[in-house]
């Protein structure tokens, strides 16, 4: 069992051991948009404390490293979009329609469901297109170019790479606010059976937007860039 220290960096740690995103996201640890920080740094910034998050991850069970980051840069894209974008695909539909109901159903009573379901539809309506986009346009452009240094990263890639990075941006405030308002995905006293599903999707929906972005702000594209003799 490898101990983990305050001065790893947070991507680091997340492909060593996945199992880990748990007890970081316990925590409020952002791993992904700002995975490039050390733990230490990151505690320092969001308030927690270093020596019991340490505690933590040092007691949890390890599971095994990542194999994905392992993976060619065209083999990590087919293995993003066949697990993250695919499941992006599934979900939204299926929770919009949990959200839409429990909040008309259970509005009355609990006034938070109102900016929760405003909150989801926003991280919808931005997620759709971004995740179109990567398939479309910056993942075979990722793709034409990996492994092949005769063919330079064009600047409107590099360009598209930090768009990108930003709408993860966007997209982990969003979700910061759903657990906010859900009190972590608590599920209340009074709660039917379409309420917790809602509550248990949305959960699972952070989860995997969370590793899903690890992925790429914290894997694939510092290696693209890299490659090209960029900043990673």
């Amino acid at each position: 069992m490898v101990t983990v220290t305050s001065d790893q960096i947070l991507g680091d740690i997340v492909t060593a051991d996945p199992s880990s995103t748990r007890i970081l996201s316990r925590f409020g640890i952002d791993f992904c948009c700002h995975g490039q920080r050390s733990l230490a740094a990151a505690c320092a910034a969001d308030g927690v404390d270093a020596d019991e998050l340490l505690a933590a991850l040092n007691a949890n069970e390890p599971g095994r490293p990542a194999d994905w980051a392992q993976y060619d840069d065209t083999s990590l894209i087919a293995h993003i979009v066949s697990t993250h974008h695919r499941f992006l695909w599934d979900e939204f539909p299926r929770l919009a329609e949990l959200v839409d109901k429990v909040a008309r159903v259970h509005g009355p009573k609990h006034s938070e469901l109102r900016r929760v379901r405003e909150v989801f539809h926003q991280l919808r309506a931005g997620m759709e297109p971004h995740l179109r986009t990567e398939e479309t346009l910056l993942f075979p452009e990722i793709s034409l170019h990996a492994g092949r240094p005769d063919r330079p990263l064009p600047d409107e890639v590099r360009t598209e790479l930090a768009e990108n990075q930003q709408e993860h941006e966007n997209a982990g405030h969003l979700l910061a606010e759903l657990r906010e308002l859900t009190n972590g995905y608590t599920v209340p006293a009074d709660a039917c059976a379409s309420y917790t599903a809602m509550l248990a999707g949305l959960a699972d929906l952070e989860s995997d937007i969370h590793l899903h972005v690890h992925k790429e702000n914290n894997v694939l594209f510092p290696r693209v860039l890299a490659a090209a003799g960029g900043p990673a």
